[in-house]
């Protein structure tokens, strides 16, 4: 066979591999317990 029909075929194989990886990964979330601060408010120059 020639080296194309080999390359598509072995990105076909890869390909169909992909879509029927059915393997999940595992999704958490991070609380983060610190209370959000608030910012300073402009006061005006001298206050």
């Amino acid at each position: 066979m020639s080296k194309s029909i080999k390359l598509l075929a072995m990105a076909g194989l890869m390909a169909v591999v992909a879509a029927c990886d059915t393997s999940r990964e595992e999704e958490y979330v991070v609380v983060d317990v610190e209370p959000i601060s608030v910012e300073p408010v402009y006061t005006g120059k001298y206050k």
